[in-house]
């Protein structure tokens, strides 16, 4: 392991993000994965490395493209601020100003910012829902349109980890008139010449590099009850992410595929105006990500976090070292995506070889701190 080979473009100011990438291999941290930095809009380091199968028989390719969770959040959201700043969706309004029938049962002042923020009331399902259920788009939205909030919106943040995804999709969708994941390939992924897709055809399903599941938690004395109300309706494996039905579906909220270059891409239009010649995102609309809408003990995830509209802000006790006007998010297993505003500076961190965290751990740490210094 300590000799996989390191392909791919560094900018020489960040020798040491290279340095730290090759490390987590050595380490046999990683068994296949990418990084990536956008610095003011220009792509400054686009890496990959190691095998696309556990047996590392088949090398990570340039074009190798993996399952990169809940960083899928991080576009939904940014769909939802970009037409916000075309002026086509106001944050402050209630969603049901768009969807009508998300009025029902008690959620007639639910704004789409408490949808963006995790406070909503609504981090699962009420009704039952199983695994494969998650592939029929109106029936996973009429559940919810249909179901009263768990607790007062506005009021807290509980992790919306899948339900989020639909709520913001299906806004997008009634107001464009286009599903979540053609909108975003046309309006975000195209435009910005990035591999990244929410809804795979799967004429490209020979390009992925299946996640390898990581080992079962230490299962804690006691879990939040809304940690278990959310997480067991539907109760979701690794092993779906290699079904057709999950990387043909829209899941907004867990199953975009894509590598740190695409992630990098799209998500920079929040921390640099301009993104190798494109805009997509205006400097107040970016600014408004980093308004607080929740800050304290999550309901669902147990651990205090601060969130802003659609990201994560600097929170206390967070491996990633994240700065006053940044906002982050990851996915399951260890993908992540960072934003600074200040720096103008995104990293973007995809693999496959999966650990239990959903916000980073020590392979994300350490590069983007190496980003951060080489900048400082």
């Amino acid at each position: 392991m300590s000799d996989t080979p390191i392909d791919g473009t560094c900018d020489r100011r960040f020798a040491a993000l290279k340095d730290a990438f090759a490390a987590n291999f050595a380490s046999g941290l990683d068994v296949g994965a990418s990084v990536a930095v956008v610095h003011r809009g220009h792509l400054v380091v686009d890496l990959w490395g190691g095998f696309v199968d556990e047996e590392r028989t088949t090398p990570w390719q340039r074009d190798t493209i993996t399952n990169v969770y809940s960083t899928t959040k991080t576009m939904s959201s940014l769909a939802v601020h970009i037409l916000s700043d075309r002026g086509q969706v106001d944050l402050d309004a209630p969603v049901a100003t768009y969807w009508p029938e998300f009025a029902a049962n008690g959620k007639e002042q639910v704004l789409v910012r408490h949808v963006l923020g995790h406070t909503a009331g609504l981090s699962g399902w009420e009704e039952k829902q199983a695994p494969a259920d998650l592939y029929d788009w109106d029936a996973s939205c009429a559940k919810l349109a249909r179901q009263a909030p768990w607790w007062t919106p506005g009021t807290a943040s509980g992790y919306h980890a899948i339900t989020q995804g639909y709520l913001l999709g299906e806004i997008v969708r009634r107001v464009t008139g286009q599903g979540f994941g053609a909108w975003f390939r046309e309006e975000v992924a195209e435009s910005l010449d990035a591999d990244f897709h929410i809804g795979l055809d799967p004429a490209e399903f020979g390009r992925i590099a299946p996640v390898i599941p990581p080992p079962l938690p230490k299962r804690p004395e006691v879990m939040p009850p809304m940690l278990v109300r959310t997480m067991t309706n539907p109760r979701l494996s690794a092993e779906q992410s290699w079904e057709d039905g999950w990387r043909t579906a829209e899941i907004p909220a867990g199953n975009g595929h894509g590598n740190a270059r695409s992630v990098a891409l799209c998500q920079a239009v929040v921390s640099t105006p301009v993104v190798e010649g494109v805009s997509l995102l205006s400097r107040n609309a970016a600014n408004r990500i980093l308004e607080t809408q929740s800050d304290g003990d999550d309901l669902v995830l147990g651990d205090r976090y601060r969130f802003g509209m659609g990201w994560a802000l600097s929170s206390p006790g967070l491996a990633l070292p994240i700065g006053d006007r940044a906002c982050f998010w990851g996915g399951w297993g260890g993908s992540v995506v960072v934003n600074d505003l200040d720096r103008e500076l995104t990293v973007a961190f995809v693999m496959n070889k999966m650990r239990e965290t959903t916000v980073g751990d020590q392979r994300s740490a350490t590069l983007v701190a190496a980003a951060q210094a080489a900048l400082d």
